[in-house]
């Protein structure tokens, strides 16, 4: 048996809990983060063991993600632009490819103005949320009293328009069909990411990635730590009171500290046992809470042909299986990458399929934007997270129904010597690593607060 004591344990060795736990560190407070996989990083994840370097997880930096921003600067890292050279592609409902420049969608007059229109509204409606307390809007218990879907069937009857303003905030970021979550919980999305229009620009929304990409910034935050980061440690057990924790995990290890954090996704919490159990309402809270559901396609080719046919690689359908794709082509190889997502129930209908016939599903989306080339990749990789032990959905925790506004002011609420802190509990860059790391400058503030000696 392995018994370790420490001022503060963190749960999870993602972009929050190292975050977290360097500050901590910085602050004189000594720390371990134990974490479940055998490697850090959560949901970020660059690998090469196809052959190319592809970014498993998240990977894109916008211009509002500042604290992203700064801790690539100064983990000394290098960015560079999407492509996003030529014009997109849409497919619309007759199934035909059109190009376009710009952020709406080539549709019919009628439907663009609409389009521009219903954008215009729920800009209006984002600036008046704030992304830290969505519950406090005025009409907070109302808007999470309506489906996404519902709300946007009120603001206009134009089927299309409709299907792709959905699409920004469903089928693309909550990765949850627009029925089962709240118009809040959309308004939310897009206050995190600055406003509505923000979530529509992809120019914007993906704006930049890192050189070898984003899990360098984990693994960077990890270095520091050293030996005060355990791996292939799935925390099983907290025993807490007034006095601290005590946190047991894998390999017999246990871990006696002043406070614990759990920088994990929200579903994962109630795969620890809690001694003694925790507050009603915290358990009533985690059951309110998931992740969606998300396939991310790589197809990696010898060259990026699209490029010559004068295509920047974006392209967007609400009716395909692939409902949206981007040129992800790596800095300074040769090679033309292109990254595509399925969400929601159409991921359910892709993994239904033998992973032949769904392949070839995916590719047939891939050559209605692109041509025929693109259904003979070189390599060909699915990221699936909802299928990942230690992650089980993308990309983060949404509240079904209703639970925003009556669960949301008790999210990073402490249970005792309990803290929580992770992307799907941050306002500004919610779901997002700029988020992850929000919180986790956050949550160490607080620890620091509460392990700071009262005075006397």
């Amino acid at each position: 048996m392995t018994r370790m004591e420490r001022d503060v344990v963190i749960v999870g060795a993602g972009a929050c809990g190292l975050v977290a736990a360097n500050r901590l560190k910085e602050a004189g407070v000594s720390v371990v983060v134990l974490e479940a996989r055998d490697r850090v990083g959560g949901r970020l994840h660059t690998d090469a063991s196809s052959g190319a370097l592809l970014e498993l997880g998240g990977q894109w930096i916008s211009p509002d993600q500042t604290a992203l921003s700064e801790t690539v600067a100064q983990l000394g890292l290098e960015t560079f632009a999407r492509y996003r050279e030529g014009e997109s592609v849409y497919v619309g409902p007759d199934g035909a490819a059109k190009r376009f420049t710009g952020d709406i969608f080539p549709a019919s007059a009628t439907t663009e103005s609409e389009i521009e229109r219903m954008i215009a509204v729920l800009d209006g409606l984002t600036a008046e949320i704030d992304p830290d307390a969505p519950w406090e809007h005025p009409r907070a218990r109302e808007l999470d009293g309506i489906t996404w879907r519902g709300f946007l069937e009120q603001l206009s009857d134009d089927e299309e328009a409709r299907a792709n303003v959905a699409l920004f905030t469903a089928e693309a970021m909550l990765t949850k069909p627009s029925h089962s979550f709240s118009a809040l919980q959309s308004l939310l999305m897009a206050a995190s990411a600055g406003s509505f229009s923000n979530l529509v620009d992809a120019d914007f929304i993906l704006d930049r990635r890192v050189v070898g990409g984003l899990q360098q910034v984990p693994l960077r935050l990890a270095e520091a730590l050293g030996d005060d980061v355990v791996l292939d440690s799935p925390v099983r057990r907290i025993t807490w009171g007034d006095d601290g924790v005590t946190v047991e995990a894998d390999g017999d290890l246990t871990v006696v500290a002043r406070r614990v954090v759990l920088a994990v996704p929200p579903n994962l919490y109630d795969r620890i046992d809690y001694v003694p159990t925790l507050p009603l309402r915290r358990h009533v809270m985690h059951q309110h809470l998931s992740l969606g559901l998300v396939i991310k396609i790589h197809a990696v080719y010898d060259e990026p042909f699209w490029r010559a046919d004068g295509l920047s690689g974006t392209a967007f359908s609400p009716y395909l299986p692939v409902h949206e794709a981007y040129d992800n082509s790596n800095h300074g190889d040769p090679r033309g990458i292109l990254v595509g997502f399925a969400s929601d129930t159409r991921a359910d209908a892709l993994l239904a399929m033998d992973p032949e016939t769904r392949k070839a599903a995916v590719l047939d989306s891939l050559a209605h934007y692109y041509g025929e080339r693109a259904r003979t990749p070189a390599i060909y990789f699915e990221s699936d997270w909802g299928s990942e032990e230690w992650t089980r959905g993308a990309y983060a925790a949404s509240f079904d129904m209703g639970g925003l506004e009556r669960f949301g002011a008790d999210l990073r609420t402490p249970v005792g010597p309990i803290h929580w802190a992770s992307s799907d509990l941050a306002g500004a860059g919610y779901q997002h690593v700029d988020g992850a790391i929000r919180m986790g400058r956050w949550v160490a503030d607080r620890v620091l607060s509460a392990l700071a000696p009262v005075p006397a």
